[in-house]
């Protein structure tokens, strides 16, 4: 790690953010990764959701041993903690497992069984954002597997950004690409994905919050169905 990766303050930060969001537009998610593993260094990890292993495996190319943050919040389905062993087996990463400061148990006997029905914005807070609020305390940027064709809240992300929330640099680096461009390189490299994408899931979240997709419905119709909810909170 350099000085200059130490060093760095928030406004620093932002405008290297702002301009290479704009730099980096047309470029390929390689090399969004590339300039990212080149200009944080080890200040640099990729989140995963081990829906699939595209991200961290195109991390692993541009920097081999690149830190995979993965939450366990406790309420996954087994293919997907199936998945995060297998990807820390077969990649060149190094999977760090984060965890809530609460088991379910504990979280249930505080505030009742089942929140993730009754107050589900809650619940997402406690299981997700912060324990990834505090597993990104020690880095200066991290990388998302965010795409723009998800869904309508997420049609103007940027491939490099600013997350003002958590003060660190936000890279999305498939962020231009179609579900066709995933499945091809999923194929094209044999990339790990999440069994249940293959069992009528378009996205894959937490058992009690995910169901499989109707015919004609988008990617992510499956969160949190028959409610307003779209975002778990972790990009919004």
């Amino acid at each position: 790690m350099t000085t200059a990766q130490q060093e760095r303050t928030d406004e620093e930060l932002k405008a290297l953010a702002e301009q290479a969001g704009r730099d980096l537009e047309d470029a390929s998610a390689l090399e969004i990764l590339q300039w990212a593993a080149s200009t944080f260094g080890a200040r640099f990890c990729v989140t995963s959701s081990m829906e699939d292993a595209v991200v961290a495996h195109l991390a692993s190319r541009a920097m081999p041993g690149v830190d995979v943050v993965f939450l366990d919040t406790g309420y996954h389905f087994p293919e997907t903690i199936g998945t995060r062993d297998a990807v820390e087996v077969v990649m060149d990463v190094n999977v760090i497992t984060l965890t809530p400061r609460q088991t379910v148990a504990e979280q249930d006997a505080e505030y009742g069984p089942r929140l993730h029905d009754r107050d589900p914005d809650l619940c997402c807070r406690l299981r997700k954002v912060q324990p990834l609020e505090e597993g990104l305390k020690g880095y200066q940027a991290w990388a998302t597997g965010l795409r723009r064709d998800e869904s309508p809240t997420r049609a103007n992300t940027p491939v490099v950004g600013w997350d003002d929330r958590r003060r660190k640099v936000k890279i999305s680096p498939i962020a231009r690409w179609t579900q066709d461009d995933v499945d091809a390189y999923v194929s094209e490299h044999g990339v790990l994905t999440n069994p249940l994408l293959m069992d009528g899931y378009g996205s894959v979240g937490c058992e009690p919050c995910t169901r499989r997709l109707l015919e004609g419905e988008d990617a992510r119709a499956g969160r949190w169905a028959g409610s307003a909810k779209t975002e778990c909170g972790l990009h919004g």
